[in-house]
């Protein structure tokens, strides 16, 4: 009788941890952001593409801050770093963002916190060209914190992102 029941057990937990793994879908437009490194969830040949949609599928968080980079204060919206961490599953001690003319800079996972930064997709509501540091910029709430308005935390807040690596 078990061993008539075994299989059935093992079908019933295998369609249930696919029922609760999440997929990542393809993406339909331009790619303008590209995760690699080791991922649990993947899209592109070990790789998590995504299209400005994608991004904005994800919940959004917006903040107003002002950046040594322009004037005022500006609302900015995107996926919080911490939760693109987590939905991805990385693991490691550190994110190597890259620009679009290949600049990169390190920033530390452990940066990746509820209410840190985020991949801002859009500024003042409108989303940004490369000529206004798009299409992505990881912006953190400076104004929220006074341990954000720091030479290291301004180096990190790269503009015209379109690469994470994961570096362990």
């Amino acid at each position: 009788m078990f061993r008539a029941l075994f299989p059935a057990l093992a079908l019933v937990a295998a369609s249930a941890l696919s029922a609760g793994a999440e997929e990542l879908a393809q993406p339909q437009g331009e790619v303008i952001l590209t995760v690699s490194g080791p991922l649990a969830t993947t899209n592109v040949d070990g790789t998590a593409q995504f299209d400005l949609e994608m991004l904005e599928a994800l919940d959004a968080t917006t903040f107003e801050t002002t950046t040594i980079w322009t004037e005022g204060e500006h609302s900015f919206t995107g996926v919080s770093l911490d939760l693109l961490v987590d939905r991805l599953g990385l693991e490691g001690e550190t994110l190597r963002a890259t620009a679009i003319n290949d600049y990169a800079i390190d920033i530390p996972l452990s940066d990746a916190v509820e209410g840190g930064p985020i991949v801002a997709y859009r500024m003042d509501g409108d989303t940004m060209s490369v000529r206004d540091k798009g299409p992505l910029w990881i912006v953190y709430p400076y104004d929220a914190n006074p341990d954000y308005r720091t030479e290291v935390v301004y180096s990190r807040s790269i503009w015209q992102l379109d690469r994470i690596e994961v570096v362990e």
